[in-house]
């Protein structure tokens, strides 16, 4: 025999329905938008996506960097080598051109694969074919060019100048393709951020370790003077889960510790998959504000630009209009 359960199945005759008008919805009709004709502008492919998740953070992030460009706060990407292997550099570089990317930084990978595409218009070697006979790595080219940098950026100029130096002195036949050179040559600061042990050219025997440091810890302080102007700014990190959130969040925190409060900052992330680091180190700890966008690089970052080219040019149309 079984026992008698102490729950017996619920009388639901006493529940109270509501009327659907009284109840609260976070979906409205108005947050849909009309379909883009196939043979539409990518503007148009913009408008058409619904005000909704992805869609509405999409904007919304558009609207946070136009805001920071049009009262002149800072606008710093921070990038992850997976971003220039899926051919996003160009797309950085305009952005620099056009005003809206004020400072790059990096960690040693993403400029390891920006000079190589300027030397040979190739990067990203097959590591697992190489790793098998010890060559991975190896490519003296790349690790000649990183010794010299090192040298003449712990000098004085830190790394990220000296790699954009050295790529404009050896006139690379791809220089268009670098960041780095750009970045040098509009006068923009762009710092390279180096863990010990974690990219190739530090199993060189040429390559020092001391220069290493002294000329990525010069351009740790430079980023460090780009923060303490974030008020009200835009922080974006592309494409990296460990080194650039780290470096983020030292850097807030020396401009905290100096007295900038950096009010009104906006973190907005870019990756494939959410990580640990970038929602707590970018998206949370240190700002007001923080955005996610997951998804391809290849394909979420065409999308951000026009979208922030778009309300860039409604913005200074409406000002037009208002003058």
């Amino acid at each position: 025999m079984v026992p008698d359960s102490r729950w017996q199945p619920l009388d639901l005759g006493d529940v109270k329905p509501i009327p659907i008008g009284q109840r609260r919805n976070i979906v409205h009709r108005d947050q849909f938008r009309e379909l883009c004709d196939p043979q539409g502008t990518i503007e148009q492919l913009i408008d058409s996506l619904p005000d909704i998740l992805a869609g509405g953070e999409l904007r919304a992030a558009a609207a946070a960097v136009a805001r920071s460009v049009a009262g002149g706060a800072p606008v710093i990407a921070a990038l992850g080598g997976h971003v220039v292997k899926v051919g996003m550099g160009p797309l950085i570089i305009d952005l620099m051109e056009k005003g809206v990317i004020s400072a790059i930084a990096m960690n040693g990978a993403t400029a390891i694969h920006d000079l190589e595409l300027a030397l040979i218009g190739q990067t990203s070697e097959d590591v697992e074919s190489n790793v098998a006979d010890g060559t991975f790595g190896m490519a003296s080219e790349t690790a000649d060019a990183f010794r010299q940098a090192s040298l003449a950026g712990a000098d004085e100029v830190g790394l990220g100048a000296a790699l954009g130096d050295w790529i404009e002195s050896q006139r690379a036949p791809h220089a268009e393709l670098s960041m780095l050179l750009r970045a040098r040559q509009l006068g923009n600061p762009a710092t390279v951020h180096v863990a010990i042990g974690t990219d190739i050219v530090h199993m060189h025997p040429g390559v020092a370790g001391a220069n290493m440091g002294a000329a990525t810890a010069i351009d740790f302080r430079l980023l460090a003077a780009v923060v303490s102007d974030l008020e009200n700014g835009c922080w974006l990190n592309i494409g990296s889960a460990v080194v650039m959130p780290e470096v983020f969040l030292k850097v807030v925190n020396i401009a905290r510790n100096l007295g900038k409060p950096l009010n009104g900052v906006t973190a907005i992330n870019f990756d494939m998959i959410p990580h640990y680091r970038t929602s707590r180190n970018v998206l949370q700890r240190p700002v007001e504000r923080g955005i996610s966008l997951t998804g391809h690089h290849e394909i979420n970052l065409p999308l951000f630009r026009v979208a922030v080219l778009q309300r860039m040019s409604a913005e200074d149309r409406g000002a037009s209009d208002d003058s």
